[in-house]
């Protein structure tokens, strides 16, 4: 994707490598797949994308036990899927709520 300037592509690529390596408990190396995500989705204005970067940060950031950096990332994520009415907006509602009772 990135050869060929398909940035929505590389976008999603490299959210999807984030993914993974938070799967295999590298979970710093998730935060970097997700930032680079991020940033290529702010930067085309992919906002699913963007949500979509922002809770898996949020995800991992919590992993890692920063909460307060997870809560703040999902919060992010949730304003963006309530404005584009995505259906993630539920979970993302969920996972904060279970967060918040926690702490």
């Amino acid at each position: 994707a990135r050869e060929i300037g398909d940035r929505h592509g590389e976008g999603t690529a490299l959210g999807n490598l984030g993914v993974a390596y938070d799967k295999l408990g590298e979970t710093l190396k998730a935060i970097e797949f997700h930032e680079q995500h991020l940033a290529i989705a702010r930067e085309i204005g992919d906002r699913r994308g963007e949500g979509n970067a922002l809770f898996n940060m949020a995800l991992a950031l919590d992993k890692l036990g920063d909460r307060e950096s997870a809560i703040a990332n999902a919060e992010a994520a949730l304003a963006i899927f309530e404005a584009i009415e995505d259906p993630n907006r539920t979970m993302v509602r969920e996972q904060l709520a279970e967060w918040r009772s926690e702490g």
